[in-house]
C-alpha cells in the first residue's frame, strides 16, 4: 500500500537550474575570477551531485592553473564562493525568479488531503530548500512534510542513496511503501538502491540522462493525480513481487 511520497528539490519541484547557474556565474564575478558556466557546461557539471562538489570539480578539471584565492585554501575558497552563491540564487528565489514545476502543489495538496505522508529528500542546502518552499507554500511550510533531509543531514551525495535511506528510516517506512519524486540520472539510481519506485518528471537538464528503471518518466505531473499514483505503485510492487 501506498504510504508516502518523497520528493528531490532542484529541478523536481520546480525549475531552478537557470536561476543556480546564474547564481554561481554572480559569485565567481563577486570573487574577482574570469570563471563563467553557460549552459552546455552546467549541464555537463550537473552531473556531479552538490554545488560545492561542483565548483571542486570544475576547478580539478577545468581550471586547475588557478591555485587559490585570498590565500585560505581551495576549499575556504570553494566555500565563500558557495555562500556568496546561496545568498543570490535566495534572493532569486525571493524576487519571483524561480517557478514551481506544473501539477506539484497541486499533487502534494491532493496526497495530504487522501492521507499520504510527504517527505523532502534531495542534496541542496536547507537555504535553497526553505526559500523555495516558502514562497511557493507560505510560512508554515514544513508542517506539509513529515520528514526533510537535506546537504546537512545526508553528505553523502546522490546516487548515493544514503538521503533516501536516512528518509525513510525516520519516516519508518520500507522503500515498498513510498513514491520517490525526480529529475536526474543520479536522483533516480539513489532512490532505486533505496528500493523506491520513482517517477521522473526531466528538464532541459536532464532531458538526455538514462531513465532506465523509472516507474514512469513523465513531462511533468500536470493532472496526476492520488489514484493513478496508487494504480502505478500497486503495478510496481506486482512486479517486483
Amino acid at each position: 500500500m501506498l504510504k508516502a511520497l518523497i520528493f528531490d528539490v532542484d529541478g523536481t519541484l520546480a525549475d531552478t537550474e537557470m536561476a543556480h547557474l546564474a547564481a554561481f556565474n554572480h559569485a565567481f564575478v563577486e570573487m574577482g575570477l574570469d570563471w563563467r558556466w553557460d549552459v552546455p557546461l552546467y549541464t555537463r557539471l550537473l552531473a556531479v551531485s552538490g554545488g560545492k562538489e561542483r565548483i571542486k570539480a570544475y576547478w580539478q578539471t577545468q581550471a586547475a592553473d588557478v591555485l587559490d584565492i585570498g590565500g585560505g585554501g581551495k576549499q575556504d575558497t570553494i566555500d565563500r564562493l558557495h555562500e556568496i552563491k546561496t545568498a543570490a540564487y535566495e534572493q532569486a528565489v525571493q524576487d519571483g525568479q524561480v517557478q514551481m514545476r506544473p501539477g506539484v502543489l497541486a499533487l502534494m495538496s491532493a496526497a495530504r488531503a487522501a492521507g499520504l505522508q510527504l517527505a523532502i529528500a534531495t542534496t541542496t542546502s536547507p537555504v535553497n530548500i526553505a526559500a523555495l518552499l516558502r514562497r511557493a507554500i507560505g510560512a508554515d511550510w514544513r508542517g506539509h512534510f513529515q520528514v526533510i533531509e537535506d546537504a546537512s543531514t545526508a553528505p553523502r551525495k546522490k546516487p548515493d542513496p544514503m538521503v533516501y535511506q536516512q528518509t525513510l528510516a525516520r519516516m519508518g517506512l520500507p522503500g515498498r511503501q513510498c513514491l520517490a519524486f525526480e529529475d536526474s540520472e543520479n536522483g533516480l539510481r539513489a532512490a532505486v538502491a533505496a528500493g523506491l519506485a520513482t517517477v521522473i518528471t526531466p528538464n532541459d537538464f536532464t532531458a538526455e540522462h538514462d531513465f532506465s528503471g523509472a516507474l514512469r518518466v513523465l513531462p511533468n505531473l500536470q493532472d496526476v493525480g492520488v489514484a493513478q499514483l496508487r494504480e502505478w505503485h500497486s503495478s510496481s510492487i506486482q512486479v517486483s513481487a
